[in-house]
C-alpha cells in the first residue's frame, strides 16, 4: 500500500464583535491544522489499463485470424469444384466423341452382300463421302467437269441446276487437284476452265461466286495476270479461268471477258451418310 502525501496548512481566525471587525492580537489566534491527503495513481491501476489494451490487440487478431483461414478454406472449395467441373466436362466431351463415331459406323453400316458379310475396301478418305455419276471426289467435295461451253454467268447457273456452283479454291492442295484434272482433260492451249472469281462488281476487287473476297495470300495467278485486256472486249476481263496443257507448275489462273464461251468446274459438297454398298466397313 502506498503512502499519501500529507500538506499542512496554516489557517488564521479572527473574532468580529457586532458589526466591528476586531483584529487579535498575536496572542489571541487560533490555529487549526488541516491535513490535506493527496494521491496518486496506484501502479495496479496503470497496469489494468495496459492489460485492457493487451487484450483488444488479442481479439482484433484472432479475429482477423479467423477471418483469413475462413478465405482460405473458401478458396480451396472453389478451387476443387473448378477441377470437378472441368473433369465432369472432359468426360462428357469423351463421351460424346464416342457417341459420335458409333453413330458414324452405324450410318455406314448396311446388311449384307450376297447373304456374306464382307469388308468394304476403305478409300482415302471418309467413306460415308459420296459424289453423284459424272462428279469426282475430293476430301469432302465433289467436282464437275463440264465439257459443254458457256459464257462465265451461264457455266454458274449450269452449276446452280446441278445443286453446285462454279469452284471456289480455298487451298494449295486443291488447285493442285484441279489443274491436274484439268491438264487431263485440255485438248489445246486455249481449252481453258471458268472458275467462281470475278471483279464484275468493282474492278481489281476479286470475289468468289458466294460473295467471299478472294484471299490475296493464297493466288494462283499465272505471270503477270490479271491484266484485263480490252482488246476484245471493251469492258475488259472480268472473269478468271484456269488450266495448262501437259502444266507443271500450279499458277494457272488468267483473266477472261467472261462474255467468251469456256468449258468450266462446278462444286459441291458430297453426301454424307448414304453409302449404298451392300457390305460393312471393316
Amino acid at each position: 500500500m502506498t503512502e499519501a502525501n500529507v500538506v499542512y496548512s496554516d489557517i488564521k481566525f479572527t473574532k468580529s464583535k457586532g458589526n466591528a471587525t476586531v483584529t487579535p492580537s498575536p496572542t489571541e489566534s487560533t490555529y487549526s491544522e488541516i491535513r490535506i491527503l493527496k494521491t496518486e495513481p496506484s501502479a495496479g491501476s496503470q497496469q489494468q489499463t495496459g492489460g485492457s489494451k493487451v487484450t483488444a490487440e488479442r481479439v482484433a487478431i484472432v479475429v482477423l485470424s479467423a477471418l483469413l483461414a475462413a478465405a482460405v478454406i473458401a478458396l480451396g472449395f472453389t478451387c476443387y469444384k473448378h477441377h470437378q467441373t472441368t473433369e465432369d466436362l472432359q468426360k462428357l466431351t469423351d463421351e460424346n466423341t464416342a457417341l459420335r463415331k458409333n453413330i458414324t459406323e452405324r450410318r455406314c453400316e448396311v446388311k449384307t452382300c450376297n447373304t456374306v458379310q464382307k469388308p468394304c475396301p476403305k478409300p482415302p478418305t471418309d467413306p460415308c463421302h459420296k459424289c453423284e455419276d459424272g462428279w469426282e471426289p475430293k476430301g469432302s467435295q465433289c467436282y464437275y467437269f463440264s465439257t459443254d461451253e458457256s459464257t462465265w454467268e451461264q457455266a454458274r447457273h449450269e452449276c446452280r441446276r446441278r445443286r453446285g456452283d462454279l469452284v471456289k479454291i480455298d487451298s494449295e492442295a486443291e488447285q493442285s487437284f484441279l489443274v491436274q484434272k484439268v491438264s487431263d482433260k485440255m485438248v489445246e492451249h486455249e481449252d481453258k476452265f471458268w472458275i467462281g472469281l470475278t471483279d464484275s462488281v468493282k474492278e481489281g476487287t476479286w470475289l468468289w461466286a458466294d460473295g467471299t473476297p478472294l484471299n490475296e495470300r493464297l493466288t494462283f495467278w499465272s505471270g503477270k495476270e490479271p491484266d484485263n485486256w480490252t482488246e476484245k472486249d471493251v469492258d475488259g476481263e472480268d472473269c478468271a479461268r484456269m488450266g495448262e496443257k501437259n502444266g507443271t507448275d500450279l499458277r494457272y489462273w488468267f483473266d477472261q471477258s467472261c462474255k467468251v464461251s469456256q468449258k468450266s468446274i462446278c462444286e459441291k459438297s458430297a453426301e454424307t451418310g448414304r453409302q449404298e454398298a451392300v457390305c460393312i466397313l471393316a
